[in-house]
Parts: C-alpha cells; structure tokens; sequence
C-alpha cells in the first residue's frame, strides 16, 4: 500500500493484520515458548505473563510484536517494541531479552524473522534503492515504524502456514519483499551499514562470525583487526560502537553461554565446563559466571534444572 492513504483506514488495516497474524500464532503456540515454523528463518514467540530480563543472544533479524510489548537490553540501551514499533537488529549480539505487556487472556505474541545479509547485500548493489532517510548512526540495533508498507508482506508470509504446498515457491519471494521494504523503511542506513562490503560494520560482522567458532581459542586483537583489515584502535572502537562490548568482552560472553549449555544439556561439571571453552582456570571462570548469571555455576544450573521439572 503506497500514495496518499486515508490515515484512518491505514491504521484500521494495521490493526486487522494484527489481530490475523495474532491468531495465526495462538493457533500454533499454545503456551510461553518459541516455535521454529515450517517457513526457512521464521519464528513465533508466545509469552504469557511479563518477565524480568533473561540473557540471549540476538540474530541479525527483525522482531514484529502483534500482541502485548517486550523489551530488548543491549549494553545501556533500552529498547522497547510493541505493534507500533519493530526492532530490528543487524549483528549476532549478546542482550537481555523481557516482557512488558502479557497475560493468559491477552499473551505477548509475535515472530522474528532472520534477516538474510547476503541478499541485503544483493538488493543494495542492483542499486535501485532510494537514499536512507536518515544518516546511519554507529548502532547495530534500532526501532522502526510498523507501516502497512511493511506488515503486509508478513501478513501474507504467515498467511502460508496455512498453504503448506506454496512455501517452497513463494516464502522466498515473499521474504526478499521483506528485505526490500526494511531497506526503503526508516531503519534503511542501519541495514547497509552492515551489508555493504565495503563498510566498516561489515567488517565487524566478519569479526563476530571468526569470534563465534573460534571463542574457546586465545584472543589477539591485532590479529583479529588484521584479518578484518582494520587497524587495532579503529577495530575497537566500531566493536563496541556496534555491540555495546569490547572484543574480550564479547569473547567472555560466548564462553559463559557455552559452558552453561554444557553443563546443563550435557551433565558437564564447572570445571569441565570451564577448560573446554578456554578458561585456564576454574576459579575466574566460577567468579565470570556468577557476574554474569547471577549465581555461581553449580547453584544456578541446580536451579535451572528445577525450575525445568517445575519442582521448588
């Protein structure tokens, strides 16, 4: 929907797609949890009462809220979505995700889709695109307005779920319309800064992909900021423009996420746990981890697991 629309009739759409796609989603998630759809980089989410804050890490992706609110902590900076707002997100970054708004009779309910970079990268190089409305600002994450120029094109992805046969065929077109619009909406300079090759967003990217595989091994920034063709001072300060960390931070968190994961879905002890993501010593790692979750590993992975069983 393009031109002079009716003010009053755009918002009376808005709110019909709303309430489609809320249903498409209750349809599907019958309690608090996050369902991966047949669709490839689509996901629901279903939150039934408010939540305080809990550690995650972020995709590249683009978060539509179709009932109730959350918020997203990254770094200082909080970002609250809701259906007037989605966040969007264009680096792998560690935040805290909560629930603002959200009940059994009215849950929080939306989707997130992954964004495709490399398709970004395409449609920015056929050139074809209106200049970004707004300069970019050296942020990873923003806010942008729900427009009937971008809920419609999701409306009709999650419209598929009910056409199993056509998902093949048209989610792909439909999802490259989607990157489309987000580069012509109002977060259009945050996209390109990270999708375009020669930016030095993109340059991060590649450093936060080397990080995510090679996590457990010694971290030298200078050899990171080569690899990425930046010089070590510029490398740190883009690093922590874009993901609110420095590169020993972030390498921290991955490792912290990473032993939690073993030790709570493979039975690994804290020191196990430790050595195999790189701590050489299983004291720092218990005192990392207790800043980090809260808890030293033992006792938090013991609640954590009660939690799971619904006992205490």
């Amino acid at each position: 929907m393009t031109g002079k629309t009716n003010p009053i009739i755009q918002t009376d759409k808005l709110a019909e797609w709303h309430q489609s796609m809320a249903g498409v989603i209750a349809s599907r998630v019958a309690s608090t949890a996050d369902w991966a759809t047949p669709i490839a980089n689509l996901n629901f989410f279903r939150r039934d009462e408010p939540a305080e804050p809990c550690i995650c890490l972020v995709e590249p992706s683009v978060v539509v809220v179709v009932q109730g609110a959350k918020q997203m902590l990254i770094g200082s900076e909080a970002y609250r979505y809701d259906c007037s707002r989605y966040l969007i997100t264009s680096l792998d970054l560690p935040a805290s995700s909560g629930v603002l708004e959200a009940s059994r009779e009215q849950p929080c309910l939306g989707f997130w889709l992954k964004l495709d970079l490399r398709l970004l990268a395409e449609l920015i190089a056929q050139g074809h695109l209106p200049p970004p409305r707004a300069r970019a600002a050296a942020k990873s994450v923003g806010l942008g307005t729900i427009t009937p120029a971008i809920l419609e094109p999701f409306n009709r992805l999650l419209a598929l779920l009910d056409e199993p046969e056509a998902i093949d065929i048209m989610a792909p077109l439909i999802q490259r319309e989607i990157h489309y619009r987000l580069l012509t909406g109002d977060q259009a300079a945050l996209l390109r800064q990270i999708a375009a090759i020669d930016s030095q967003g993109y340059r991060i990217a590649k450093a936060i992909d080397w990080l995510k595989v090679n996590f457990s091994s010694a971290l030298r920034i200078e050899e990171l900021a080569a690899r990425v063709q930046m010089s070590v001072p510029t490398f740190h300060h883009h690093f922590r423009q874009l993901t609110a960390m420095s590169p020993l931070q972030y390498q921290k968190w991955l490792r912290l996420n990473e032993a939690k994961r073993l030790m709570l879905n493979e039975h690994k002890d804290a020191a196990g746990a430790a050595y195999e993501v790189g701590y050489e010593s299983p004291s720092q790692f218990s005192r990392e981890y207790s800043r980090l979750f809260g808890a030293p590993p033992k006792r938090d992975i013991e609640t954590l697991r009660r939690q799971a069983t619904g006992a205490g």
